[in-house]
């Protein structure tokens, strides 16, 4: 389980950072959208009630200008029909009181204000209820009008849906405040805020625009759907990998086996030619024999004496072919190719072809050589993956008689004066006295069905790089296998 998470832990991780990227960046954008929208509300808002509150000074300026007659009676009372917004209306002659001033003196200091900046001027401001006055100081007439602020919004225009907009809009002035919209504000998250005076110098209310968006307003389906797809993407390419890895071990367990099949083809010629000399050898002993005692026997035996030198010569010829036989298929030398190799890289290849054969026996190898200097040995690259896969493939079938939950197979690299050290140790049952010395024999096995040329081959290719390959039981239990190859000389 470790070692699949270990395996897996990368796309794990390339899995979330690309989803955490992807949830910053669709984040990101709507709350750019949220924020593009709600700033775009915000200035139609300002721009409608600047619009009202510009048109309150443009009818006291068309009142003042008007200067209707005597006998005109009061027109100006008829304006809160036409602008319901216009609660009420007054005007004071020259040299007469304001007719009704129920905010004591605030009409008359805006008047004199009114006339000093020639505009109009704010008098008894009520923001909380929506309620002012504006003045206008003109000659003849003054005139007055109440304002309802909060039926100046022109609802029908209005961007927003005031019960259900998420946006809080005010009107601000002083430390009063009029809440137009309610909106929704809460506490975490993220907040917009727009800001801007309405556009009257005579009446210059700040219109403040608030947003609060919550984490619940972030685009989770998107979020999702992103990181299904970083999945799925991740998990195709995952595949794509396992599959590629899957050939190219295939490949090289292939090269590798072809390779064996060749030395096994040779160490097999020279089995072959060992276990035939003798033989050979006995008949054209016995030939020659009998040829010698021939000629102390009546004349009469020519053709006894050519029928012996005709097996002589047959088996002559038969040791001459197995002879060219074995040199025409012998395993090629090794060490034809000898190059330094780094002892902990050839053993991480080996492990990493048989991964699947580890896997299915429920063997995980102890390998830790990260920490460890490279050990550099000068060997051909053929020979000593060939060693090592023998070495683990005898170390994994010699498990298989052990219970899969005391399996335990343990490979070490180090250093011995001038030679590497590669140790293979399992928790088998060992090598019995008996076999101990033939171990290294050609066509001898202690597995049933083996052909007994693995340890064979492995002990003649480390001798033909210049190195050995010894074997004995591990204590308590099992087989440890050590080759041993010359270290790379250092140069001084």
């Amino acid at each position: 389980m470790k070692q699949w998470l270990r395996s897996q832990g990368g796309w794990w991780l390339a899995w979330l950072a690309l989803t955490a990227v992807g949830a910053v960046w669709l984040a990101r954008a709507e709350l750019a959208q949220l924020h593009q929208d709600f700033e775009t509300d915000a200035r139609i808002a300002h721009r409608l009630m600047s619009q009202q509150v510009v048109q309150y000074d443009a009818v006291l300026a068309t009142l003042a200008l008007l200067e209707p007659g005597a006998d005109a009676g009061q027109p100006e009372q008829r304006l809160p029909s036409v602008y319901s917004s216009i609660l009420k209306v007054q005007r004071r002659a020259r040299d007469e009181p304001w007719p009704d001033e129920k905010p004591a003196g605030a009409l008359v200091a805006a008047e004199a204000r009114s006339r000093s900046q020639q505009r109009a001027e704010l008098a008894s401001l009520d923001l909380g209820a929506g309620r002012y006055w504006l003045v206008m100081g003109a000659t003849p007439s003054s005139y007055a009008l109440e304002i309802d602020l909060a039926g100046s919004v022109p609802w029908r225009d209005w961007p927003m849906n005031p019960q259900h907009s998420p946006v809080r809009v005010s009107l601000q002035r002083d430390g009063q405040q009029l809440v137009l919209q309610p909106g929704r504000l809460g506490e975490g998250g993220w907040r917009f805020g727009l800001t801007k005076a309405l556009a009257s110098p005579s009446q210059p209310f700040d219109l403040v625009a608030e947003r609060q968006v919550g984490w619940g307003e972030l685009p989770w389906r998107s979020i999702a759907g992103w990181a299904a797809a970083m999945a799925l993407l991740l998990a195709g390419l995952w595949m794509a990998q396992r599959q590629r890895v899957a050939r190219r071990r295939a490949e090289e367990l292939l090269r590798l086996g072809q390779v064996a099949r060749l030395n096994a083809l040779g160490e097999l010629s020279a089995g072959l030619a060992h276990e035939l000399n003798q033989p050979l050898t006995a008949v054209l002993a016995n030939a020659q024999a009998a040829r010698r005692l021939l000629d102390d026997d009546p004349p009469d035996l020519a053709t006894a004496r050519d029928a012996m030198g005709q097996a002589v010569e047959q088996a002559r010829r038969a040791a001459g072919v197995v002879g060219r036989l074995r040199r025409v298929i012998e395993r090629p030398e090794a060490g034809g190719d000898v190059k330094p190799l780094v002892l902990q890289e050839v053993v991480r290849s080996a492990m990493h072809l048989l991964a699947p054969e580890f896997a299915q026996r429920g063997v995980a190898a102890q390998f830790d050589a990260g920490a460890q200097a490279p050990v550099r040995v000068q060997a051909e690259a053929v020979a000593l993956e060939q060693i090592v896969h023998n070495l683990l493939m005898n170390a994994l079938q010699a498990l298989d008689l052990v219970p899969a939950a005391e399996r335990r197979l343990v490979v070490s690299v180090g250093r011995n004066g001038q030679e590497g050290v590669l140790t293979v140790t399992d928790n088998g049952r060992g090598i019995s006295p008996e076999a101990m010395p033939r171990l290294f024999e050609p066509f001898f096995s202690t597995r049933e069905g083996g052909l007994g040329l693995g340890l064979s081959l492995s002990e003649t290719l480390a001798s033909g790089m210049g190195g050995s390959l010894t074997a004995a039981n591990a204590a308590p239990r099992g087989a440890r296998f050590t080759l041993l190859l010359p270290l790379v000389a250092t140069s001084t």
